[in-house]
């Protein structure tokens, strides 16, 4: 036997393990013997009997679940089995919560644990009402835009696209009493990131992994963010080879425009929100690279995408939205149709990673497009900077900051304080976190409630990014 994600073992019993029991209700279900050490092999409970009695009422007491609690004897030597069904409602212990993954326990923070909660509740993330914002406050041009596609897809009636635009709303199914959900502060709004940090575009095109040339971000709706991400990859970023047949000039990008066009729908539509990190498009001289937060179903690896599969989305009203309007298709086909356009094209399959904190999909441009580049540089030489550069001037202060959270990880505000030897809190706030929270260089762990006792602090990509040329330039003069 080995421990499992159904299994776990323990010598002797120590009440902090009602975390493995409340990470298996959380998870699927599974078994906690108690008795056993870590090479499965029975050393015996002197207490067996004692626990047998006590530990029904613990995790009825603590954890608010029944659980079975089993007597059993290999060669003599009593040990105990805790049998913990899945349960369907969220399970805490203390405060927290916890839940099994492979053969580990995790506590659920941040982001994971929203999704938790709201699927343990039948909702989604892009489901969930916003207080404070009407039909009105959204953007007329996103409205029209979605008119013209689904008139042409013929996916809706026109009876409900001649409504008004709150009608329409409703039709769509972006309200939940009085509010509009978060979905339509995505796909309608003119500032969505104003509501939902992250929720941009970056841009970028590299020399190599840590030299950025220039770059860009792109916000606004959805709708509008497919369309401006298109145009600046095929006018800006990526550069076309020309031959001719004939009389005829053919121009032929690295990456079929029906590719890639797939791709940049499904990573807006399938991110995780929730997550502050904005996708990333990275370009290179030989390949493009694309970046999200997207969270697979549970148990689904990358051969599942890339195996014929239903359609699960992350985000089913913003899917919806995007079906309706004729940009994507309802059937689970987005990654089968992005290897079917690079096909037909004679470009190389894309490779897809599932990593930890993201998707990673990236085009390598093929050989012969290369040759006929003339093994040039891509990046126009002349080509300004279009927006401030990545990484600004950093305040001593706020590079004390990152330097701490790159080796500690995410700190509440007692932990910098005690860690940094600060002990007033408006100035921890006013030199370090403020300026460093503006300059996009840390992000919250809880950005839906700033004032959170439980939030703490994070580096954001940028903020990675300065620390990680920071070590390039020391391992440089070293």
């Amino acid at each position: 036997m080995k421990e499992n994600q159904l299994m776990e073992w323990k010598e002797s019993w120590r009440d902090e393990y009602l975390k493995w029991i409340c990470g298996f209700a959380n998870a699927q279900g599974g078994v906690l013997h108690i008795g056993r050490n870590d090479r499965g092999e029975v050393l015996g409970l002197a207490d067996a009997h004692k626990l047998l009695e006590d530990l029904p009422n613990k995790t009825r007491d603590l954890l608010g679940i029944v659980v079975g609690v089993h007597l059993h004897e290999e060669a003599g030597k009593e040990y105990l089995k805790i049998v913990t069904p899945a349960h369907p409602a969220p399970i805490s212990y203390k405060g927290h919560y916890y839940q099994r993954s492979g053969s580990t326990l995790q506590e659920l923070k941040g982001p994971a644990l929203d999704r938790f909660l709201l699927r343990r509740f039948g909702r989604t993330w892009d489901g969930a009402p916003v207080p404070g914002i009407q039909s009105s406050d959204l953007s007329a041009a996103a409205f029209s835009r979605f008119r013209q596609l689904a008139t042409r897809s013929g996916r809706l009636d026109m009876a409900d696209l001649e409504e008004e635009d709150a009608g329409l709303l409703l039709k769509l199914k972006l309200t939940e009493g009085a509010y509009l959900k978060r979905a339509a502060v995505l796909l309608f709004h003119p500032e969505p990131q104003a509501y939902v940090a992250g929720a941009f575009v970056k841009i970028g095109f590299f020399r190599s992994p840590s030299d950025l040339a220039y770059h860009d971000e792109v916000t606004g709706d959805l709708f509008s963010q497919t369309r401006q991400i298109l145009d600046l990859l095929q006018t800006k970023y990526l550069k076309a080879a020309v031959t001719y047949e004939d009389i005829l000039r053919v121009e032929r990008f690295p990456v079929p425009r029906g590719a890639l066009r797939e791709a940049v729908l499904n990573a807006l539509v399938h991110r995780d929100y929730a997550v502050a990190a904005p996708i990333q498009i990275r370009v290179y001289n030989d390949r493009l690279v694309i970046w999200n937060p997207a969270v697979l179903p549970e148990g689904w690896t990358d051969q599942t995408l890339l195996a014929g599969h239903v359609s699960h989305p992350f985000n089913p009203e913003i899917a919806n939205v995007f079906f309706r309007a004729g940009e994507i298709e309802a059937w689970g086909r987005g990654i089968e149709r992005i290897f079917q356009a690079c096909r037909e094209d004679g470009t190389p399959d894309p490779v897809l990673r599932i990593e930890a904190n993201g998707l990673r999909l990236e085009f390598l441009f093929a050989e012969t497009y290369l040759i006929l580049l003339g093994g040039g540089p891509m990046v126009p030489e002349q080509t300004p900077p279009v927006t401030p550069p990545v990484t600004p001037p950093v305040d001593p202060s706020v590079l004390a900051l990152l330097k701490l959270l790159n080796t500690a990880g995410p700190l509440g505000n007692a932990e910098i304080r005690n860690a940094l030897d600060l002990k007033d809190r408006t100035h921890l706030r006013e030199r370090y976190l403020n300026p460093a929270l503006e300059q996009g260089v840390i992000v919250m762990t809880i950005p839906e409630k700033p004032r959170s006792s439980l939030q703490k602090y994070r580096l954001s990509v940028l903020g990675q990014d300065i620390i990680s040329r920071m070590q390039t330039r020391k391992n440089d003069k070293s």
